[in-house]
């Protein structure tokens, strides 16, 4: 018996950048306001990190796993981070409570972000920090879901 592999061309989709470049700019306005917060890079790349994970983002895995390297993250922690709930020696309180909201804002149909969550993250964070933060969660879901749509695959 012969098996034959029947390869069907991806299609192209669309290129939103190229379509609606106000919209992309306004996009990338966030990710401009988001480089000028106080919240360290190696934290906001843990939280685009885990974010593309959980959305499956191979292209912003990727980019962000390079970017997370260039700031001093190790390769320990990176491999790791979909499993930190189970390395707690590898991450501290402050990173343990930011990954949870970036878990229940990523995953906000799974009732959303708990009191216990929010509160351990305010313990940490100034109410200026805690909306960066956010919108750091907000800004990735938004990439990684239109990355994911329009199938960019990593460069």
């Amino acid at each position: 018996m012969s098996y034959h592999l029947i390869i069907k061309e991806m299609e192209k989709r669309i290129n939103i950048a190229t379509i609606e470049p106000a919209a992309y700019k306004a996009l990338m306005g966030l990710e401009n306001y988001l480089a000028t917060s106080t919240i360290n890079k190696t934290l906001k790349e843990l939280i685009k990190i885990r974010a593309s994970q959980i959305n499956g983002c191979a292209f912003c895995i990727n980019m962000h796993t390079i970017d997370a390297r260039k700031h001093g993250e190790t390769e320990q922690r990176i491999y790791l981070l979909n499993a930190w709930k189970e390395v707690q020696e590898l991450y501290t309180q402050e990173e343990r409570a930011v990954l949870a909201l970036t878990e229940e804002m990523t995953l906000i149909a799974n009732g959303g972000v708990s009191d216990e969550t929010y509160q351990k993250v305010k313990s940490f964070f100034d109410d200026g920090q805690l909306a960066q933060l956010m919108l750091a969660i907000i800004t990735i879901n938004a990439w990684n879901r239109m990355s994911v749509a329009t199938q960019l695959a990593p460069q």
